[in-house]
């Protein structure tokens, strides 16, 4: 499959203030073929429905969703995120995860999509073990039950480079080769692999002590190491450089969550160096598109603080922006496209 342009719904606005209607006519109007189905936006629909957050509400709002993207010729690509799953520690917590899990499984068929997304776990470390054993059996567990579905579903496991005891790729990857399950792969993230390895928002420079170096070793062992088939899609993002360090005292502090996380809602699209883009995100496309020679759905998931701006434009503006970073990767990368 050439690669595609896609975008996360709510890399267009948040749900409490933006509608998702609009938020598709805004993605097709630029060139988005495209969404990654951000549960947020499914909530806020099964909410407005009388009986509120109930199963069949939600069930019902996926079949809204569907309409609205079969209306607009937008394929779902993947419903997430299916948060804080592997290894929790509270065996009654597990047992509802893999509850959600069935609903999810539901859910994703209506869409229309077999991908659901599961980030890595970023809950307290008291509450979750280290143990890879026990991580590897929850992800074995949850693979086996989608391969069960018909179609069965697939999981793009995702390192987030906040997450409490996964947040490399290397750790994803030694995840995902343990699992060896078919249906169990990744979705690899421009910044969540240079914001772990390059990044250091809590520092002066905004970099770790080594970015450069260890960035260019850390795409070097990833273009060795990684099977391009277990790559369900990708990720490409980038972030801003903050004018000062992200600890106590500065605005986007939150002292119980790591300054990553705070950071995370600084990304910006690609080639947005304007904004103050400085991730080597480039160098980590090239690995991925010219290095792995990934081909397939490149999704835009922006997060930012300007997604809860609640003037009527916003929509638009971010539609406008993330297809034009898709020209501009399509350019610096000759890609190959389904048009």
């Amino acid at each position: 499959m050439p690669c595609r342009p896609a975008i996360s719904s709510m890399s267009l606005g948040r749900a409490w203030v933006h509608e998702l209607p609009n938020k598709l006519d805004q993605a097709v109007k630029h060139g988005f073929e495209g969404i990654e189905v951000f549960y947020e936006d499914l909530e806020y629909i099964a909410k407005a429905r009388a009986g509120g957050l109930t199963d069949a509400n939600k069930l019902a709002a996926a079949h809204t969703i569907r309409a609205l993207c079969d209306e607009r010729d937008l394929a779902v690509i993947g419903l997430q995120p299916c948060l804080h799953y592997e290894g929790l520690k509270d065996e009654r917590e597990h047992a509802a995860r893999i509850d959600k899990f069935k609903l999810w499984f539901r859910l994703a068929k209506i869409l229309g999509t077999d991908i659901v997304q599961i980030p890595s776990n970023f809950l307290p470390a008291d509450q979750i073990t280290s143990d890879l054993d026990t991580l590897v059996a929850d992800m074995v567990e949850v693979a086996d039950l989608g391969a069960r579905e018909e179609p069965p579903i697939r999981f793009a496991y995702e390192s987030l480079c906040w997450g409490t005891y996964v947040d490399t790729w290397e750790q994803c990857w030694e995840m995902i080769r343990r699992v060896d399950r078919p249906n169990f792969g990744t979705c690899l993230d421009t910044f969540n692999i240079a914001g772990r390895v390059y990044a250091d928002p809590a520092a002066a420079s905004g970099k770790t002590a080594n970015a450069d170096a260890d960035m260019a070793a850390s795409i070097a062992r990833l273009v060795k190491t990684f099977d391009v088939t277990k790559v369900f899609y990708v990720q490409i993002v980038d972030a801003e450089r903050l004018d000062k360090p992200l600890v106590q005292g500065h605005e986007y502090y939150v002292a119980d969550q790591p300054a990553r996380m705070s950071w995370s809602r600084c990304r910006l699209f690609y080639g947005e160096e304007d904004r103050g883009a400085y991730l080597p995100v480039k160098e980590v496309t090239r690995a991925l598109l010219e290095g792995l020679k990934f081909e397939g759905w490149v999704s835009m998931e922006l997060f930012n603080r300007s997604m809860t701006d609640p003037s009527p434009e916003t929509p638009a503006e971010h539609a406008r922006r993330g297809g034009e970073a898709w020209k501009r990767l399509v350019k610096d990368f000759d890609l190959k496209t389904a048009a």
